[in-house]
């Protein structure tokens, strides 16, 4: 039943994405792919990641955007997994992270190629929206583009607040990578 419901908000998700592009034609949508992230302190390292996410690309428009689950990273270890959600990113309250932006570099995408690019637009996680700036590799080939990214989250500019009792086992700033798969619609 949780599996159901888990994937129903995904799928609704991922039309929310599909919406904000249905006006113009040549979307490519989420086929594969996973987000993952990691922060290291000495004391101790966290590391989680998630395939089930949802992301677009509009090549005409040079839009992008994509949406995350935050119950879908999983952890090496439960107990982090329940720390992460509950205590951090209050997952109940604030369900999903964003990202919806548009390819800063003029080029002409639509064409084969690889393409290093940076993609400028609105973060949101945790209920936090900030602008952003993040670097693409773009790489279109046979009918599908692949991309990957990594960047950094500040907990702070996301108002992610760490117990103070905990604050050495949890680096302020994380490091995020995306990548996936896009196919036409």
């Amino acid at each position: 039943m949780k599996k159901s419901i888990l994937s129903l908000a995904f799928i609704l998700t991922l039309s929310g994405i599909a919406l904000q592009f249905v006006a113009a034609p040549g979307l490519f949508i989420f086929e594969s792919g996973k987000i993952s992230f990691f922060s290291e302190t000495p004391v101790e390292n966290i590391a989680a990641e998630t395939n089930n996410y949802a992301a677009a690309l509009q090549p005409a428009a040079k839009k992008f955007a994509f949406s995350v689950l935050i119950t879908g990273f999983q952890f090496e270890k439960s107990l982090m997994q329940e720390h992460f959600n509950e205590n951090y990113m209050e997952s109940d309250k604030f369900p999903k992270a964003t990202f919806t932006g548009v390819i800063v570099e003029d080029l002409a995408i639509e064409e084969e190629g690889t393409y290093s690019l940076t993609a400028k637009g609105k973060l949101n996680i945790h209920g936090v929206e900030q602008e952003r700036t993040i670097p693409v590799k773009l790489i279109n080939k046979d009918g599908k583009y692949t991309f990957n990214s990594a960047f950094q989250v500040k907990l702070v500019d996301h108002n992610i607040e760490v117990p103070s009792i905990v604050v050495t086992n949890i680096a302020e700033v994380i490091d995020v990578k995306i990548e996936g798969v896009l196919k036409a619609k």
